[in-house]
C-alpha cells in the first residue's frame, strides 16, 4: 500500500504529457507547462467522478497555487496520464496522490474541449470521463486541494445553475452530459435525468 502524504508535491511543470490527434492517437509528448501555455496543445487527460454509497458526489476546490482555475470547484479528481502510462495506472495513481484512496472506476466516454483562463493558459484536452463509488476515508493533498465536500446531484444541479462562475468549465460540461445521456450509469441513479438549464454540451 502506498503511503499518502498530505502535503507531498505531486504536480510538476516538467511532466511529459501525451499529445494526441482528434482521434486520440498518440503523436508525441510535451511538458505540462508547454501543453497548457497560450492556446494549449491537444493532450490526453481524465476526469473522475467518485460518489459515496449514499450517491453523493465528491467535489474538490482547486488549490490557490494552481495556475489555471485556482479556487474553483471541480469534480473529484482530474489530471493526465504521463508518457508511457496507461489510463488505469494514471487514474489510480492520481486518486491516491490527491485523495488518499483508490477505487474501481467505470469508463463512460471521452470528449475534446478547449477552455482558456485569461493570459495564464488553456486546457486543450481529449478527456476520458470515469465514475466510481468509494466509502474510503478522504485524506486530501493540500498542495492540490483547498477544500472538499460531498454534494447530492440535485444540489449540484442547483449550484451550477445559480453560480456557474464557481465551477471549472470541464466540470460543467461533463456534469451536464452525465446527468443527461449517462444518468442511468451514475451510482445511486434512478435512471431519470433531470431537465438541464444549460446548453453547453460537448
Amino acid at each position: 500500500m502506498v503511503e499518502h502524504e498530505d502535503n507531498r508535491v505531486v504536480s510538476f511543470d516538467s511532466e511529459r504529457l501525451i499529445l494526441v490527434d482528434e482521434a486520440d492517437r498518440e503523436i508525441g509528448h510535451a511538458s505540462k507547462a508547454d501543453a497548457h501555455a497560450g492556446k494549449g496543445i491537444l493532450h490526453r487527460a481524465f476526469s473522475l467522478f467518485v460518489f459515496n454509497p449514499a450517491g453523493e458526489l465528491l467535489l474538490q476546490q482547486r488549490a490557490a497555487s494552481k495556475p489555471l482555475w485556482p479556487g474553483y470547484w471541480a469534480n473529484s479528481c482530474c489530471s493526465h496520464p504521463r508518457g508511457g502510462e496507461d489510463m488505469d495506472t494514471a487514474t489510480q495513481r492520481r486518486l491516491r496522490e490527491e485523495l488518499g484512496f483508490a477505487c474501481p472506476l467505470e469508463y463512460l466516454y471521452k470528449f475534446q474541449y478547449h477552455a482558456g483562463y485569461g493570459d495564464a493558459g488553456s486546457e486543450t484536452e481529449l478527456c476520458w470521463v470515469y465514475v466510481g463509488t468509494s466509502d474510503a476515508p478522504v485524506r486530501v493533498n493540500d498542495t492540490e486541494i483547498a477544500a472538499w465536500r460531498y454534494v447530492k446531484p440535485e444540489a449540484l444541479d442547483r449550484e451550477i445553475a445559480e453560480s456557474p462562475g464557481h465551477f471549472t468549465p470541464w466540470l460543467k460540461m461533463e456534469w451536464q452530459r452525465l446527468r443527461g445521456e449517462f444518468a442511468n450509469r451514475l451510482p445511486g441513479s434512478d435512471g431519470q435525468p433531470p431537465p438541464m438549464r444549460s446548453s453547453n454540451r460537448a
